[in-house]
């Protein structure tokens, strides 16, 4: 597809101009002044179904981010539905139901949403791919009326069983990539286009409550703003750059809500945080928009950690010390915010099931002190879910033991207990299990060794299904079953030989591999300044050539790494060292993917050496 260039404008220039220089409900409402009854091809739905009758369109001024954040309980996602990107293939002028159904999920209906609300879940986010319906290629940026009407009927369904809703808009094809464009016009035209898709959401929902909140994007918003999936000669903007955007974009957001006035002066809006990464968004380098409205602002991040257990299939267990604190330490760096009065929403987090119709080992744990974190903190907590834990052709969980879990979080279930007794439960869950912990779950790893430097290969399919300690942090534990690992002790100056054996996985063997780095845990700490030079790699027992000069760096300042594969490096680092001094040449990407194919066991012989 070649490269996207808006010519035709749909917002008028002066308004453009403007823009970017600004800087209790019953569940027998009416519904809002303005707004109208649509069918849609969706399937049939009775009267009652298609208006918002739990919606009063009040807004509580006084009520702040740090507040509304408490009273949105446990929240869910209606993932896979309309955010379901069918723009290419279906064009923008198909049936609503064509797009909501791309993915493989059902229509959904008024029953399915009373079924999330008591299954446990008080909020819902509704993730939306708006430009299905808009032709902004030729710069259109109409938003199609039926679409609009399908949100709308969906928004409604959620107040009617009176939940908090959030809309958002969600990947979208990646049109963001337009951001990171070589071509000013590219950047500019995806500004207005965003002020246009907002300007219009805005205006549609304005007169809902605020139970109603909009959310300025996904994880679009830090290094994805660099996407080529659409704007193919994007790619442009540093990590600074992409921090500067991210800020200018949400600011846009703020200002653009606010500017459509009515209830939309007041909302609460959710602020899509850098990549929606805890770390990347705590960056000094992330600033929260000014806003006109007082504490109406809350800040959203994901949470998949760790990826190898909660995204892919490739490890069944967690549940570990390290597993507990790392979940403890990243979830309490989010007070950055409430601190400072913003609401913090975990927009998505999820256990991915390795087969359909399960849940992975230790997912009630990792939900369960995942929930303890978020009653501590008055965080809100929305789960992923695209019918993998709560069916909605069957309205129902599938586990019995997580069902009681968000049975027994939702808000009224918690109802008759103070603010200082949520979180004293919570704390006191939390010291239990981190008390009960195993060190690891392996019977042959001597726990010493976990603190010392210890050499091993980080790993990483192509497809995803194996894995092998793939993080800064040395841990043994996050292993595919069947693969045999040969990591060392790193006693100094020496050559060392690590290796990785897939054979005994059910596969037998890795396809290619999506990350891959030879890494020393406390590196850095106990032998600063160390490099990792490579002699030898072996791979099914063959000498393997590597493509370009390798180099040796630290991400974290703890553990020392040579990237083998790591193709999210947008620049070297400037602390790359390597034996002969020279990085002018060096790469984090040293190995084919295509040539590396389907193997079964890699081994690397190194020296370490010493500064």
């Amino acid at each position: 597809m070649k490269k996207v260039v808006i010519g035709k404008r749909k917002i008028a220039a002066a308004i453009l101009a403007a823009i970017l220089s600004i800087g209790c409900l019953t569940a027998c409402g009416e519904q809002p002044a303005g707004e109208k009854t649509v069918e849609t091809d969706a399937t049939e739905q009775t009267d009652a179904e298609m208006e918002a009758v739990g919606d009063d369109g009040s807004i509580r001024e006084e009520l702040t981010a740090l507040e509304v954040a408490k009273l949105m309980g446990n929240g869910t996602n209606l993932g896979n539905t309309m955010e379901a990107y069918g723009h290419v293939d279906l064009g923008t002028t198909a049936k609503v139901s064509a797009y909501e159904t791309y993915w493989g999920q059902p229509e959904t209906t008024q029953e399915m949403i009373n079924g999330m609300k008591e299954a446990g879940f008080d909020s819902i986010r509704i993730p939306i791919a708006w430009t299905n319906a808009m032709d902004f290629e030729s710069g259109d940026y109409t938003i199609g009326e039926a679409y609009l009407d399908r949100v709308e009927e969906i928004i409604n369904y959620a107040r009617n069983a009176s939940m908090y809703v959030i809309i958002n808009d969600h990947w979208d094809g990646s049109w963001w990539g337009m951001f990171g464009s070589s071509e000013k016009e590219d950047q500019e035209a995806a500004m207005e286009m965003y002020i246009s898709m907002w300007t219009q959401i805005a205006e549609r929902y304005k007169d809902y409550s605020d139970y109603l909140i909009f959310e300025s994007g996904n994880e679009e918003l830090g290094d994805r703003l660099n996407d080529i999936d659409i704007c193919k000669d994007s790619g442009n903007l540093s990590e600074d750059e992409c921090y500067d955007t991210t800020n200018k974009i949400n600011q846009t957001f703020v200002d653009t809500i606010r500017s459509t006035g009515g209830n939309n002066e007041q909302r609460f809006l959710l602020i899509a945080g850098y990549n929606t990464d805890i770390d990347k968004t705590c960056d000094e380098r992330f600033i929260m928009p000014a806003d006109t409205a007082k504490d109406k602002l809350l800040v959203s991040v994901h949470y998949y950690t760790p990826w190898s257990y909660c995204g892919t299939a490739s490890v069944e267990n967690w549940g570990t010390v390290k597993d507990y604190e790392e979940q403890n330490t990243l979830l309490g760096k989010l007070t950055k915010f409430t601190e400072q009065g913003y609401g913090v929403i975990i927009g998505e987090y999820a256990v991915i099931p390795a087969k359909e119709g399960t849940i992975k080992e230790n997912t009630v744990d990792y939900v369960n002190n995942f929930l303890d974190n978020c009653d501590l903190y008055g965080y809100v907590p929305m789960l992923w879910d695209c019918s993998n834990f709560f069916i909605r052709k069957d309205l129902k969980f599938v586990d019995e033991e997580l069902a009681e879990v968000y049975k027994t979080r939702s808000a009224s279930a918690q109802a008759e207990l103070s603010e200082e007794q949520i979180q004293e439960n919570a704390q006191a869950n939390m010291n239990e299990a981190l008390a009960d912990a195993p060190e690891t779950f392996l019977l042959d790893v001597n726990v010493e060794d976990l603190d010392g430097a210890i050499a091993w290969i980080m790993f990483n399919s192509q497809d995803w299904v194996v894995t092998y300690s793939a993080g800064d942090i040395y841990s043994p534990d996050s292993i595919t079953a069947g693969v045999v690992a040969t990591d060392v002790e790193i006693t100094g100056e020496g050559t060392y030989t690590v290796a990785l054996d897939f054979t005994g996985t059910e596969a037998k063997a890795a396809t290619s591999t999506a990350f891959m780095a030879l890494a020393i845990s406390n590196g850095e700490l106990l032998y600063p300044g160390y490099v990792i030079d490579i002699k030898e790699v072996l791979v099914n027992g063959q000498p393997y050539e590597l493509t370009a000069k390798p180099y040796t760096t630290s991400d974290d300042g703890k553990c020392t790494r040579v990237n083998l594969y790591n193709e999210w490096v947008g620049e070297i680092p400037d602390g790359a060292r390597t034996a002969d001094g020279v990085t002018e040449d060096v790469s984090a990407v040293v190995v084919d993917q295509a040539d590396l194919g389907v193997f079964e066991t890699i081994e690397i012989t190194f020296d370490y050496v010493a500064p």
